[in-house]
């Protein structure tokens, strides 16, 4: 009974930490006028999630993942779960219910969840610190990920795409298997969180991946203590994969697999990892020594391989590997979230230091704690998954955002062995350590660095515009005079293609997402091609209004690609007699012309 209350009383005390620091950060956003609802920053993925929210609650069928306003006529099938839509759009209706207005509905959700998710995300953090490094960790585990993930800007206000639902799932689910040997039924959750975070997205598949396999091989290891959370493990993540194929992917296509999206391909892999995982721990014939277990597993490994290998060979190939060669050129290999290390020392070193920094820092105190000895199990769950998120964004940067998250457990164990010190000898040199290991450990405090030095010693290019972060196209409020037009088909760059359809009822052609490939190659021989070429894809489209942007990084590279192209002659005055400038909005962020008996 003791010990039951004092775990309450963690949790407790856990939650509230959790819950003032995301107070604290709701009040900050709140103190900088919720900037994020009338300015994307240029998350398009947020803005055309609350587009397929709406959608959704216009009446569009829960099987129907239609995007019908981007592309050529018709649309194209994105590639996201409804299990994200779902809440958004159940919170959206319950409030427009109780408010009687939807648009408020809509703001007050933008707000609420990623602040919900922010807490959830925080606490799950202070529960694997608590597991990992004791109480004293559960403080600097507040902090240090508190400041990392609020400064990283995926719990912005408006911020309702999937990765920060994905980062708080994997770190559950790691926090669960974290406490699973002292609370029976954690593996079980965490086999749901890990099957979930792939649901929602196949981004996080490398981690949860990992997340099993460490449970297998800590089986294989020590069959008394991780048996039941093997078994456990795998029902919960075989169980929740099945109940989210037959809720999420319509029965006339339960043969067809998808890559890039959970479909066969993926419930087919993770029912059989699942299940034989928790079949293997289940059976005493399989588990009586360690040669047994290993053999077992090995065995599920080769099955799994072939499965891949026979029924979906596709999937092995790189995730852009069939991408048209012109998209590659001209949209991917310009993603920001997309550019590997290498592309950032060479371009834009001071992220590296944002990006990378504390990550680097708690690995080789990972392997500090190594080579001093006494390794265990909590040791190779955390260090597990914050190498293979590091090796991950090394290769693209948007899994820094998962290697932040996981470092900061062995920083605050780290930050926490200090503190002790310092305690127990309240010296000037204690203190000053402390001091360094506390800014060493918090991310902000690279990112600051790396921005001032960057400024001392590149001042040219610190005085020249960052296309990247141009606000100029970005706000809702750029959009407004488009948004008082008649609907119509609009032309304009894939970076504006999202706002257009948020902000507007408009439709486009263009959008930065790999599956409107149909529309985007349309866009780009508008853009690119001459005044002549573009006009006949405006006729035939029925396009009725061309939107352009100045600023914007996507249309600089679309320019220099082909400085004779009819967007470039927009850019330089040059307007084809079937145009005619809208002007009003000369001058503006977002410029338009109309195309004459068009539409």
């Amino acid at each position: 009974m003791g010990i039951a209350k004092q775990g309450a009383a963690t949790w407790k005390s856990d939650l509230v930490l959790a819950l003032i620091a995301a107070l604290v950060g709701l009040a900050f956003n709140a103190a900088m006028g919720f900037s994020g609802l009338t300015d994307a920053g240029g998350d398009n993925d947020s803005l055309l999630q609350l587009v397929e929210v709406r959608d959704l609650l216009d009446g569009q069928g829960w099987f129907d993942m239609h995007q019908y306003r981007m592309g050529l006529e018709g649309g194209f099938v994105m590639h996201w779960s409804r299990l994200l839509d779902a809440p958004l759009a159940a919170g959206m209706a319950g409030l427009a219910w109780l408010t009687g207005s939807m648009p408020l509905a809509e703001k007050v959700v933008q707000v609420a969840w990623p602040s919900l998710l922010f807490f959830g995300t925080l606490f799950s953090i202070a529960r694997a610190a608590r597991s990992f490094a004791g109480a004293g960790a559960v403080l600097p585990a507040i902090v240090i990920g508190g400041t990392a993930l609020h400064f990283i800007g995926i719990y912005d206000p408006g911020a309702l795409d999937h990765h920060n639902v994905q980062l708080m799932l994997t770190i559950a689910s790691l926090a669960l298997l974290l406490e699973a040997p002292a609370r029976p039924g954690a593996a079980l959750f965490s086999g749901i969180c890990a099957a979930l975070t792939i649901a929602i997205g196949m981004e996080s598949a490398p981690y949860a991946a990992t997340l099993g396999a460490c449970v297998a091989l800590l089986f294989v290891a020590d069959s008394t203590g991780e048996r039941t959370i093997a078994r456990d493990f795998g029902l919960g993540f075989a169980g929740i994969s099945a109940l989210v194929f037959f809720a999420t992917v319509q029965p006339s296509t339960w043969g067809v697999a998808q890559c890039d999206a959970f479909s066969v391909a993926q419930f087919a892999v993770a029912a059989i990892a699942g299940t034989g995982l928790a079949l293997i721990a289940s059976f005493d014939a399989a588990v009586r020594d360690r040669r047994r277990r290993l053999l077992s597993l090995a065995a599920l490994g080769v099955l799994l391989g072939v499965v891949v290998a026979v029924l979906f060979p596709q999937c092995l190939a790189a995730p852009y590997a069939n991408l048209d060669p012109r998209l590659k050129e001209l949209w991917l290999d310009h993603i920001d979230e997309a550019q590997s290390l290498v592309t950032l020392l060479i371009h834009e070193p001071a992220r590296v230091f944002a990006r990378y920094a504390t990550p680097l820092v708690a690995i080789i105190l990972m392997v500090l704690r190594l080579l001093r000895g006494g390794w265990r199990r909590q040791d190779s769950l955390v260090a597990a998954l914050l190498v293979i998120a590091f090796t991950v964004g090394a290769w693209e940067v948007r899994a820094t955002t998962f290697s932040i998250a996981f470092a900061v457990i062995p920083l605050s164990a780290w930050v926490a062995k200090w503190r002790a010190r310092a305690e127990a000898n309240a010296s000037l040199g204690m203190g000053l350590r402390l001091a360094v290991v506390w800014l060493v450990s918090v991310n902000p405090v690279w990112t600051g660095a790396a921005a001032a030095t960057s400024l001392a010693f590149d001042k040219d290019a610190a005085a020249a515009p960052d296309a990247n972060a141009d606000p100029s196209c970005r706000k809702q409020s750029s959009f407004e005079p488009l948004g008082r037009m008649p609907d119509t088909t609009v032309l304009a760059i894939s970076n504006l293609g999202s706002p257009i359809l948020a902000y507007t009822g408009h439709r486009v052609f263009a959008g930065p997402y790999h599956r409107n490939v149909a529309g985007n190659l349309a866009a780009l021989d508008a853009l690119l091609g001459s005044a002549d070429e573009a006009h006949k894809i405006v006729e035939s489209h029925h396009v009725g209004l061309v939107a352009i942007c100045r600023g914007n990084a996507e249309s600089l590279i679309l320019t220099e690609k082909a400085p004779r192209g009819f967007l470039a002659g927009l850019f330089d005055g040059s307007v084809p007699d079937w145009l005619e400038p809208v002007a009003e909005t000369k001058g503006d962020p977002v410029e338009l012309y109309r195309v004459k008996n068009g539409g």
